[in-house]
């Protein structure tokens, strides 16, 4: 476990040097802030809170830009060291090749939570100290909200290191990361809901409703913080996730399921290649 939090720990430290997570940061915190203020006008209209309308806006923001941010930090961490000749270096020393995904993986997502916690953390601030006191059950809200933000991008971080071990280089993992988010954010959906609309009901039951929705974890993000109460009415998944019928303990099961496959995949792939 040493060995672990000694990776963890230099990945941490490249980061905060990083311009990177200083800028990804600020971009979360700015465009939060923006959604906030923005977001927050309309609920007169449609009866809700100021802090449920912003955590739809979120939501949304998440689902396309935690999945890139976190591709662009992990899709060369292991084909890049090992361009640059620094994995070798790194495994002549007294450590495993799965010590070596694991602590880079605690450090990925560190660096991503930090981000996230401090930029989404500043648009609720804001909000408590211009619309004044929040209920409890939007605070919870919210709070699931970041935490399963920062479960999304350990799903990405490790399927970036899945690209990572199976290339050979760079810029072809660079180019598959694109790929993966361009097919889980936006062509999946879309397919998805043409065979919806052409099916009509007929074939696509509720059982295979919930596995073409499990096989993409940003589906699965969306129906669990998109899904139920006041936020399903406000995004318009509130049917979507009535013919579901996947609960929020599936829907975490789902998320961690979609992280700990490809992170042991990884593992698997990297203990078998030749440096």
């Amino acid at each position: 476990m040493k060995n672990v939090l000694i990776i963890a720990g230099k990945e941490i430290q490249e980061g905060l040097r990083n311009r990177w997570v200083l800028a990804t940061t600020l971009l979360l915190a700015a465009l939060a802030l923006t959604l906030t203020f923005l977001g927050s006008a309309p609920t007169g209209n449609v009866g809700a809170g100021a802090l449920e309308v912003v955590i739809v806006s979120l939501s949304s923001l998440t689902i396309f830009l935690v999945p890139l941010i976190a591709l662009l930090i992990s899709h060369d961490a292991i084909v890049g060291e090992m361009e640059r000749g620094t994995m070798l270096l790194l495994l002549s020393y007294p450590i495993g090749r799965w010590q070596v995904i694991m602590g880079k993986f605690i450090g990925h997502v560190a660096i991503l939570s930090f981000a996230t916690l401090l930029g989404y953390g500043a648009a609720a601030v804001a909000l408590a100290v211009t619309e004044g006191a929040i209920d409890s059950s939007s605070l919870t809200a919210f709070g699931s909200m970041i935490l399963s933000s920062i479960l999304l991008g350990g799903v990405f971080v490790a399927i970036g290191y899945l690209i990572s071990a199976l290339v050979a280089e760079r810029g072809t993992a660079g180019g598959i990361a694109i790929g993966v988010w361009l097919l889980c954010v936006l062509i999946y959906d879309m397919a998805l809901l043409g065979l919806l609309v052409v099916d009509q009901g007929k074939t696509v039951s509720g059982g295979l409703l919930n596995a073409l929705l499990l096989a993409n974890p940003t589906d699965v993000y969306r129906l669990l913080n998109l899904g139920s109460g006041t936020a399903g009415a406000l995004s318009g998944m509130a049917g979507v996730a009535e013919n579901a019928a996947l609960g929020p303990a599936a829907l975490v099961a789902a998320l961690v399921a979609w992280t700990l496959v490809p992170l042991t995949a990884a593992a698997m792939v990297f203990s078998r290649r030749e440096l």
